[in-house]
């Protein structure tokens, strides 16, 4: 999960420098690369993922919203663990969340630039890889949270303890317990005429 975020945020804000300085995006505005399919169209957005909430100025609500989100998928992932692809799909939630956080803090809003449209209809959102990363993570955590616990713990269970007969004091012994009481009872205890000692004769009544 860790890595996964941590790639994910490299991504993210290496191509937002790539297309918003190298490129300066952020003076041209757009540059068609695959017209129609894939162009850059530069936009700040101070709304949510895929541009959504722009008009609305929510810097710092939204910083605590993705911090605190982030926050406690991390939590929750560690606690009930799950299989590779809920790490994954958590990492990919958690470094596009972190990577969108960066951006508020530094200009205010996030750096958007992919733009694409596709047969005859115009798309007039633009979204980043960290918006893309905190979609398939979401939906990831949807489809694969919950499937492989109940392997896990069936594993986990130790071998032979479940019950088997209950004890004479009604209380249900364990399978290891029940193998142990057959050799407990070949052991016989001494009988009461052979206590007697070594070398002691019996006196004879004297005639």
């Amino acid at each position: 999960m860790v890595w996964m975020a941590f790639w994910v945020f490299l991504v993210d804000q290496a191509t937002k420098w790539l297309v918003v300085h190298w490129l300066d995006l952020r003076t041209r505005m757009e540059i068609d690369l695959l017209p129609p399919w894939v162009n850059l169209r530069m936009a700040w957005n101070r709304g949510v993922n895929f541009g959504l909430l722009s008009g609305i100025d929510m810097r710092w609500a939204l910083v605590a919203l993705a911090v605190g989100i982030s926050t406690f998928v991390v939590i929750w992932v560690r606690r009930e663990g799950g299989g590779k692809l809920v790490h994954l799909s958590a990492g990919l939630l958690v470094g596009g969340a972190i990577g969108n956080v960066v951006d508020r803090v530094l200009y205010g809003a996030v750096a958007d630039f992919l733009n694409m449209s596709c047969c005859g209809l115009e798309n007039p959102w633009a979204f980043n890889v960290a918006d893309i990363a905190v979609f398939l993570g979401a939906v990831g955590l949807v489809l694969f949270a919950g499937r492989g616990n109940g392997r896990e713990r069936s594993r986990a269970a130790p071998k032979g303890e479940g019950p088997t007969a209950p004890r004479s004091g009604g209380k249900p012994t364990t399978r290891a317990e029940s193998r142990a009481a057959p050799r407990a009872a070949g052991k016989s205890t001494p009988a009461e005429g052979k206590g007697r000692p070594r070398g002691t004769r019996t006196p004879k009544m004297m005639g």
